[in-house]
Order: C-alpha cells, then structure tokens, then sequence
C-alpha cells in the first residue's frame, strides 16, 4: 500500500515520519499489587492507607467514598505496592480485565491489589499513554492475549510489550491528549445530565402514577380495578427459538425481547423481530397497536412482570410469544400509552412479586395476573400522565442519543490523533 509523503509503514501502522514506535517497558514499568495477608480484612474506618480493588475499577474512574482502607497494622506488610495519580492501572484478573484508568489526587499512594498492574515511572504524557492504552488496537490485543478460563487473566509481561506510536515533540503529545480529555469532558457533562434527568423521571413516575402528584385541572377520585377487568386475556403462541427465522410474513414476539427492550413500549417498525411460519399461528391472535405483552418468566425478581406496550403495528402480522401474556385492553378502563407504565406501579409490582413461582426462574400465571388490584385515575388523566412521562422518556432518549454520537466521534479522533493522521501541531 502506497504511503502519502511524510509518513512511514510500521509495526502499528502508519505514522508519522518524526514520530517513534516504542514498547510500553521502554517508556514506563509494569508493576503489580498486592494482596492483602491472609486472615486480614479491609476496614471502613479511614486510615492513611486507602486500598484499590477490583470492584473500583469497574469504570476506569476511583470514586474516593466507594473506597475502603487497610489497617494501620497491616499497613507495613504491603507498603511497597501503592499507586500514584501519576500512574496508570490495568485489571489484569476476572470480568473487568483490560479496565484502565487513573486515580484520583486525593488517593495518592493507595495500595493497589493483587489483581491489577500499574504502569509507573512513565516518561512520556500520562494521559498521552492512557489513551493509547484505551484505543480499540490495544484493547483488541488485550482481549487475544489474555488466557482463557473462569478467571481470564493477562500477564504483566504481555502489557510490558505493547508498542506504542509516540510524538517526539511532548508538547504534541500533551495537545492530543488535552483534545481527547475535553471529548470524555463532554461526554462525561452528559452523562451527568442523564443520570440527572433519570432522577426526575423517576421521582416523577413515583408520585404520578400514585396519585401522590396531581396533574392541573384533574380532582376526580380515582377506581380500584383488577387485571381481569381491565384486560382480555388472549392466546398466545409457545415456539422455540429454533421455530423462529430471519425472514417470513409473522413476526413472533419471543419473552427475550421483552426483557431486553426498556418499557414502556415496543416500537415494532423500528425493533427487530424474528419470524415464525404463517401456518403455525393461524389461530393465534395477531397483536394490535396498545395491546399489552408481558413475560410470564423471569429470572430474577426484577424482571418479573416486565412488559412493553406495542406500537406501530400497522401493516404487519405479530404473534406473541414463548413465555409472554397477551393482553387487550378495554378503552374505556385503560389508555393507549399508559399500560406500559402499569409495571412501575409498586402496588402492581410487588403483587407480581408475591404471585410469582420458583427458584431459579420465577414464573407468574394468567390467572394471578387477573387477580392484580390497581388504582387508577380516568383515562383521560392517564392519558395526561403519559404525556408528561413520555415526554420525559424522549428528552432522555435524546441525550442519549447525543452521548453515544460523542462517543463515536470521540473513537474518530482517537483514531486520527493517535495515529498523526491528524497533526495538532507541525
């Protein structure tokens, strides 16, 4: 492949010509933590000697209240494995192997376990080295590299050789690094926005789906109605994964699809559905726009009961399936837009707690779900309800939207910068 002009072909790509391949034991060592002796424990009780686990790690970010101490009479036994906020950490055991990142000032010379090695001594831009270490080449290589078993691990010895692209000039690389910091920056702003706005709606949910918050110019006093009344029970299909396929004319809603869709509805021009067979549904109602699908299975407490209202049938054929509830309800009880957010009414979800069956899968019947008691206001007010809820759920959607999209030019520029397609500076 042809190389344009002041560029040159390495072992990590093209770079350019001034710029140097080193390995990361050429710019920094590679050490490793220490665990704590056997028969002591981690203490709440601050001390000088704040320990990092695994479990603070998951992120790549150490949040200072998360974290626990060593004892002042443990301390000497591991004192020469701490870490510095100079320093980088890697997991390097368990299900957050590969994690990176720094920690903070306030933790400076926390001891570091076992489980992770820090990268120290590093003689090039820390957070320059941090982000190359995060980009999808060296991930990639994390994740061929590491043994595989039920506790996957990765050798202090295969970091050491990593090979890293560098900038002579430290000014660039700490430019490179100054432009990626303020992308994470950006995201970082949204994200606390989100969290933020999940609150409200949250708190929102809770006192108007109670009745605790009125919207205005709505007084009347609000029914108790069961399940049954509410809803027509109606039939649903019971085929395998291995009777489904990518293509056919009815789409099959299987219990899968419920639990991984966030409620409280089912968008089905825009969601992925796999198919069933006509003839094996010819008797199996079709799905309309507002019926209700709910799971009948569930493997934890959490999941059970959760539901999604159906929207945008128009035009196609739906069966609901495996493991699902299907349930119509009556316009004149329930409003189309509302049903989703029956499951987040605690009366109706700690009654399909207590209806539910099982050990390790909790299943839930037809005929207990009918039972269900719910208070609820006059259509119309759930139909305000809902307005003002899934207004709410759009705004986040939104900003969720617009995080991933950072998220993705941030990649961009990571790509570009770490590897001078893109020159900061001359």
């Amino acid at each position: 492949m042809e190389v344009k002009a002041g560029y040159k072909q390495t072992e990590v790509g093209v770079i350019p010509e001034d710029w140097i391949v080193k390995s990361v034991d050429e710019i920094a060592d590679v050490k490793g933590g220490r665990r704590l002796p056997l028969g002591k424990s981690l203490s709440d009780t601050v001390t000088a000697h704040p320990y990092i686990r695994l479990i603070d790690m998951r992120f790549g970010k150490v949040k200072v209240e998360d974290i626990k101490y060593v004892p002042d009479d443990v301390f000497p036994l591991i004192k020469n494995y701490c870490i510095s906020s100079r320093d980088i950490f890697i997991s390097v055991v368990g299900a957050t192997l590969g994690t990176i990142g720094k920690i903070p000032p306030e933790l400076d010379g926390a001891n570091l376990t076992e489980n992770a090695d820090r990268i120290t001594k590093i003689c090039c831009d820390q957070d320059f080295l941090l982000f190359n270490l995060l980009a999808e080449r060296i991930q990639n290589r994390i994740e061929s590299e590491k043994t595989v078993g039920a506790q996957p691990k990765l050798a202090l010895t295969r970091i050491e050789k990593f090979r890293i692209a560098l900038p002579p000039n430290p000014g660039e690389q700490r430019a490179i690094a100054i432009a990626l910091s303020d992308a994470d920056a950006h995201i970082s702003s949204l994200e606390q926005v989100i969290a933020k706005k999940r609150d409200l709606k949250q708190a929102a949910m809770q006192e108007l789906l109670i009745g605790k918050r009125r919207l205005p110019e709505y007084t009347e006093k609000w029914e108790v109605y069961t399940f049954g009344e509410i809803f027509t029970f109606l039939n649903t299909a019971n085929y395998p994964w291995s009777d489904l396929s990518e293509t056919g004319d009815v789409k099959y809603i299987h219990y899968g699809d419920v639990h991984k869709n966030p409620p409280p509805t089912f968008d089905s021009k825009k969601n992925e559905l796999p198919f069933i067979k006509k003839e094996k549904v010819k008797d199996i109602p079709r799905v309309l726009d507002g019926d209700l699908v709910m799971v009948d299975a569930a493997e934890d407490y959490v999941g059970t009961g959760k539901s999604f209202e159906v929207i945008n049938v128009s035009g196609q054929e739906i069966v609901a399936g495996l493991h699902t509830l299907l349930m119509r309800g009556d316009n004149n009880l329930i409003a189309d837009g509302f049903k989703g957010y029956l499951q987040c009414i605690p009366e109706v979800k700690s009654a399909l707690i207590k209806i539910a069956t099982g050990i390790s899968v909790y299943g839930i019947s037809q005929n207990n779900v009918k039972k269900i008691e719910v208070t609820l206001p006059k259509v119309k007010e759930q139909t305000a309800i809902a307005t003002v809820l899934s207004n709410m759920d759009a705004e986040l959607t939104a900003l969720e939207q617009q995080r991933d999209k950072t998220k993705a030019i941030k990649q961009g520029m990571m790509q570009e910068l770490l590897t001078g397609r893109i020159r900061l500076m001359s």
